[in-house]
């Protein structure tokens, strides 16, 4: 991994007030634990919008145009440092890590050895645990308007997983199109696994109070296969094909369409909230995973990713709290898509591994571009 350029005391040397997102910086800059957190504003020639923090790499607003030109909106977040770090949803927009999605029982077993991690989500470890790496202060530098580097240290034992990981993240906004791309490399000192994603909450008709449901969000999904989940969102082991149920996206399908559904696994996750095994040209391969449109805003969502498989989650457990500008978020007001490795992959020896050695380095791209169809 390249050198990392740390700046200590994070000196932001790019504009943020004024911003379209009406978000102050001052609401975002606090000290916690000797580590400075902040507001930054990212920006590219074609007029989009990115403002994102230092804490958790949170994303706090994505502003594009809808097919009138107007802006707004499309991603759920809090609207001060305060509100992401003590919200009903910690991981809101977050980056996550050092393992995304669950892990059964918190308790995994890597050559021999096993280990236990924090138990957030029922019996089982989600998302990296309750101070994971949405809840860390991330060092930071702004390269260009439109690119931001993070870094991050996780230290051996930090929530029960092995091994110091050296993480380096970038979010780059592409200059002739309004997409934003996500770019993570690690590597470790010890035998560990790893799954980070980015958790954006999006909902393309723009925030609101309240914020609309995502049921006539138009999905596609390039995925012939998914993850069957139990009771407690473990998945099975099985690798089950979405042909003949409500779990199929190949051909476009509004949310709302089939997610109340008597189908089991709808019921076990509340609507939809489960892995879907992406159709790769070859392993590791950037490829389209997902389409969302929503009709009256004539916004489009596309999903790129180099990962073998892509949550998706409707938002199910939102319980209509505040966010950024008043905006408020009932439930299924946000459609997730997660770009990780399967979920429980440390326990499933069948699912492609998120084993990371010394000595090797972890590689993700996922990209969300955004558009219109007028």
């Amino acid at each position: 991994m390249q050198e990392i350029l740390i700046i200590p005391d994070m000196i932001n040397t790019f504009p943020t007030e004024g911003n379209r997102s009406g978000l102050s910086r001052k609401d975002f800059q606090k000290d916690i634990n000797d580590k400075k957190t902040d507001l930054f504003i990212l920006k590219n020639k074609k007029g989009m919008e990115v403002a994102v923090t230092n804490y958790g790499c949170a994303i706090l607003s994505i502003m594009v145009p809808d097919k009138d030109g107007k802006y707004a909106n499309v991603v759920l977040s809090y609207g001060t440092l305060d509100a992401l770090m003590h919200g009903p949803e910690p991981f809101l927009s977050t980056t996550i890590g050092r393992y995304g999605n669950r892990i059964a029982k918190g308790k995994f077993t890597l050559y021999g050895e096993e280990h236990s991690l924090t138990i957030n989500n029922g019996p089982n470890s989600l998302h990296g645990g309750p101070t994971g790496f949405h809840a860390r202060v991330w060092d930071a530098e702004q390269l260009e308007e439109g690119v931001i580097r993070f870094n991050y240290t996780s230290a051996d034992g930090e929530e029960g997983f092995p091994g110091n990981l050296e993480v380096e993240m970038t979010y780059r906004l592409e200059e002739e199109e309004n997409a934003i791309v996500i770019e993570y490399r690690a590597t470790t000192d010890k035998a560990t696994v790893v799954n980070l994603t980015n958790h954006g909450f999006f909902n393309l008709a723009g925030t609101a109070n309240p914020t609309p449901t995502v049921e006539n969000n138009i999905v596609t999904i390039n995925a012939d296969f998914y993850t069957p989940i139990d009771e407690v969102s473990i998945p099975t082991g099985e690798i089950a094909k979405v042909e003949g149920t409500p779990m199929d996206f190949r051909t476009p399908h509004t949310v709302g369409e089939r997610i109340n559904d008597k189908f089991q696994q709808l019921i076990y996750g509340a609507g939809y909230d489960h892995c879907y095994v992406l159709n790769k040209a070859e392993t590791g391969s950037l490829d389209l995973a997902a389409t969302c449109k929503e009709p009256n805003s004539g916004r489009i969502m596309e999903v790129y990713t180099t990962e073998a498989g892509v949550q998706l989650y409707t938002g199910n457990w939102l319980g209509g709290f505040e966010g950024t500008n008043g905006a408020t978020f009932p439930a299924r007001s946000a459609i997730c898509f997660e770009a990780q490795c399967f979920p429980d992959t440390p326990n499933k020896a069948h699912f492609p591994s998120a084993t990371l050695l010394p000595g090797d380095e972890y590689q993700q791209v996922t990209i969300y571009k955004f558009g219109v169809e007028k």
